[in-house]
């Protein structure tokens, strides 16, 4: 018969968030576990915040990590009701694109515009979505594999040494004179340091992308944790920004938080509004800024085509590359046929078959070999 004593159920809760802490790569020794339920029973918490401090003073997560650590918290404490209250608290997280409808449209139904997932509508149907049980492909599998060495980098400020370089390295050069009384025997050279260049990913989540949305989804959380600088947002008939919750870790958690942030899943089309609001608010555009702009949608647009040509034309003029990765380019010799991929053909860089997570990845490996354009 087994000795030892039986856990609290009271403290179980507490000790699953900090399994939970592990999981996602947080150091957390044994000790540090005991001193955070001493903490909670000391403290007798009335509330959540109180919990949450005894976590910070006992558990320690590292400053730079402050951010996931708080989302974690809320994840495992709260529940949807956190990330409900963190919609209402930061409006640069979501923006609200308002229907511009000229009024001789009949408002479709959420089922009607929802059911088959092949057509594109200007309806907004607020959804909510649930991920079924996720495995990894081989496409994924590759890209991380690959992606460290192979995703696109960019010249840096700061200086290493090398063998051959287009700098003196003086320094270097002085010092190594001293031990010759004085002789210049080589000259020093340096070079500057190669950078990750940042990526930005936007993903169409509207009803015509429906049987693409989960694989999509789960690209970008390992296109996430491959690279250190990537961006993610969805669109629809919404802007929504899911890049804090695609760093977790865990594939189910990140894309269980994406699920709960966006709420237009399988909705309407308006991709010139949603590239408009990403323009217009400072932060979202300075993220294109230099950066390789991948775009993943069909281009079925309802709304105005020359709204989207304007915001891809200068999304063009912020970004390093341009790609537009659309499921209708099934060949080489593809052609756009629709008025949206006929307005936006000569802004964009690459406009190339994105129907299959093996394309994507095959594509997005292959920018470290293309030059800005």
């Amino acid at each position: 018969m087994s000795t030892e004593p039986l856990l609290p159920r009271a403290a179980r809760i507490f000790i699953s968030f900090v399994a939970l802490l592990r999981a996602n790569d947080f150091a957390v020794a044994p000790e540090q576990t005991t001193a955070f339920l001493v903490a909670i029973a000391l403290l007798g918490p009335r509330d959540l915040d109180d919990v949450r401090q005894s976590a910070l003073a006992t558990l320690a997560p590292p400053p730079e990590r402050r951010a996931t650590f708080d989302r974690l918290f809320d994840l495992h404490f709260r529940g949807s009701e956190a990330i409900a209250r963190d919609d209402e608290g930061q409006d640069d997280e979501t923006v609200r694109l308002q229907e511009e409808g000229r009024g001789d449209e009949e408002p479709l139904l959420s089922d009607d515009a929802n059911e088959s997932g092949l057509t594109a509508t200007r309806t907004e149907a607020l959804v909510e979505r649930r991920f079924a049980q996720l495995s990894t492909s081989d496409a994924l599998r590759r890209l991380a594999r690959e992606a460290p060495r192979r995703l696109p980098r960019r010249r840096g400020h700061r200086r290493m040494r090398t063998r051959r370089g287009p700098f003196a390295d003086l320094r270097r050069t002085l010092r190594d004179s001293v031990r010759s009384d004085g002789e210049i025997l080589r000259l020093g050279h340096m070079k500057r340091r190669q950078r990750p260049r940042k990526i930005l990913l936007l993903i169409d989540v509207s009803g015509s992308m429906k049987t693409r949305t989960e694989e999509n989804m789960k690209l970008a959380h390992a296109l996430m944790q491959a690279a250190p600088n990537v961006e993610v947002f969805t669109f629809g008939t919404r802007l929504t920004r899911v890049t804090r919750a695609l760093r977790l870790k865990r594939r189910e958690q990140a894309l269980g938080a994406a699920a709960h942030l966006v709420s237009d899943w399988d909705g309407g089309t308006r991709i010139g509004d949603a590239l408009q609001a990403f323009l217009a608010v400072p932060r979202f555009s300075g993220y294109a800024r230099g950066a390789a702009v991948v775009i993943v949608s069909d281009g079925l647009e309802r709304g105005e085509p020359d709204a989207l040509r304007d915001a891809v034309a200068k999304l063009s003029r912020r970004a390093w590359r341009l790609s537009w990765l659309t499921p209708l380019a099934t060949g080489p010799a593809f052609r756009p046929q629709t008025e949206a991929l006929v307005a936006i053909e000569r802004f964009v860089d690459d406009l190339v078959d994105g129907g299959s997570s093996a394309s994507i990845v095959a594509h997005v490996l292959a920018l470290g070999r293309r030059r800005a354009a």
